[in-house]
């Protein structure tokens, strides 16, 4: 099909992104809030709904909440109020959510995403907690669907943006950064295919220039931030084709297929989903003071966006060694514990990014398990950067070795490996010359502008002095001596 039929039109795109938190118990109770358990092993009278049964809200999930919020710029709601959302679904066994409605706790708020084409700011319009669902099996029984209630109740922060996306592009870049921000908030493990992280798009299409949009449809059940990119991209290629078709797109929740790479309907939307959303009334509006937010400010880590903007404009290095080294919080952390220690940004970064993550992949291993404390990094790059150790001796025998014995001192590991090297002029200056006195005719080659044999008598130097040279002063050496041959 010619591009240029696509090319017409542009997608709208909002997406609702549902974030399980990392508490210790569910929204509402004391069951615990865990992945894994044997079905229907963490469920109580309270998170079953049961007659008589009075929920709690859990002031962990508020905080993780509020920190959320805060790390997104948003404003956070003093008054927050919970309400009844009423609908039917297997696997949810009270037969209404507890969520909130009028009363989000963070409102407004933006995240800066990056793609290959440009930088934008896609601007949220509320982040709201409830509690979760339970879960339905379609794939054990071949009869029939059964239904594991250990999630039902666990916290959620949804997480609603604007429709400010045009392209599965930008999906994929916000739902990256948010997983990374969660992760370093410790809010969520953003493990998509465990379902802690999930996401819904709201996909439409437009003729470009237009202000009207299109007719929304809703795709659900992506289990990867890659089948997010995938569904959108086929999304909005099959409503442009509806469209240029002459046919009209149905308002309607789809699913994606992961193997097929297509969307297919689920249910139709044609009639507003009618909630009857009331106010809880077994619980009391929590509030939230300015001492409370301004105490879980005070907690905040350092966050993967200023990390990235301090490593470029601080450190002096590249997006591309800002981008790795941010992409983990561990790493990053790793790292700026290392910078407290060294000077040597750039040879840090490569160290970090080089050696120490081969070793960890190798045996894959998180760098929480490296077995070298950063002041023995930064010592071993102190080495480097006086020139007591080569560069290729501190990778090949000294970094090893450190790894075995990672409380011995960097000069005791050179020491007994016999890799320092050797600084002395005065030493040096009789191996340059017995390198220069066998080989007369390569001198004289020199002399008549063949500059180049400089590399070839220092290698002789390094061979005589079985490496452990001062490369530096030993090139210093060599040219001098030969400039008065």
């Amino acid at each position: 099909m010619s591009n240029t039929k696509y090319d017409k039109y542009e997608a709208v795109i909002g997406l609702e992104v549902h974030i399980q938190l990392l508490t210790k118990s569910k929204m509402y109770c004391a069951d615990a809030a865990e992945y894994g358990a044997l079905p229907n092993t963490l469920i109580s009278p309270i998170s079953l709904g049961y007659p008589g049964t009075l929920p709690k809200v859990n002031h962990a999930a508020i905080e993780m909440a509020i920190k959320l919020g805060l790390a997104l710029g948003c404003k956070i709601r003093a008054f927050n109020g919970f309400a009844r959302k009423n609908y039917f679904y297997a696997d949810l066994p009270k037969g209404y959510q507890i969520t909130q409605d009028k009363t989000p706790i963070c409102t407004e708020g933006q995240i800066e995403i990056k793609t290959k084409d440009s930088v934008k700011l896609i601007h949220l319009t509320r982040i709201h907690l409830e509690e979760d669902a339970g879960k339905s099996l379609h794939d054990i029984d071949a009869e029939d669907t059964l239904v594991d209630l250990n999630r039902a109740g666990t916290p959620l922060c949804e997480i609603v943006t604007e429709p400010d996306f045009r392209s599965a592009d930008e999906a994929y870049a916000f739902l990256t950064e948010i997983r990374k921000l969660v992760r370093y908030l410790d809010v969520c493990d953003g493990n998509m295919e465990e379902g802690s992280m999930r996401c819904d798009a709201n996909v439409s299409v437009r003729l470009k220039n237009s202000e009207k949009f299109g007719r929304k449809v809703e795709v659900k059940n992506m289990n990867s931030i890659r089948n997010v990119q995938r569904a959108i991209d086929f999304e909005i290629q099959r409503q442009i084709d509806l469209i240029e078709a002459g046919e009209t797109i149905a308002q309607e929740t789809r699913s994606f297929d992961a193997v097929a790479g297509l969307t297919f309907s689920l249910r139709s939307k044609e009639d507003a989903n009618d909630y009857r959303y009331f106010p809880e009334p077994d619980l009391q509006p929590v509030l939230v003071s300015d001492k409370m937010i301004a105490d879980i400010q005070a907690k905040m880590p350092e966050l993967p966006s200023a990390l990235y903007k301090k490593y470029i404009q601080t450190f002096g290095l590249s997006e591309y060694d800002a981008g790795v080294l941010t992409e983990t919080k561990d790493i990053a952390m790793y790292f700026n514990a290392l910078t407290d220690k060294t000077t040597h940004y750039k040879s840090a970064a490569n160290w970090v990014m080089g050696d120490i993550k081969s070793f960890l992949n190798e045996r894959a291993l998180d760098i929480t398990e490296f077995p070298i404390q950063v002041d023995k990094m930064a010592e071993l790059i102190a080495f480097i950067d006086a020139g007591k150790i080569s560069h290729s001796a501190a990778k090949q025998k000294v970094f090893p070795a450190l790894i075995d014995s990672p409380n011995s001192s960097v000069t005791d590991l050179a020491s007994q490996l016999n890799v320092i090297q050797e600084s002395n002029a005065e030493a040096l200056q009789s191996l340059v010359d017995e390198a220069i006195a066998k080989y007369p005719e390569k001198v004289l080659e020199y002399k008549n502008g063949k500059v180049n044999l400089v590399a070839m008598f220092m290698g002789e130097v390094m061979k005589l002095s079985k490496g452990k040279a001062d490369p530096k002063i030993a090139s210093a050496l060599v040219k001098a001596t030969l400039d008065k041959q």
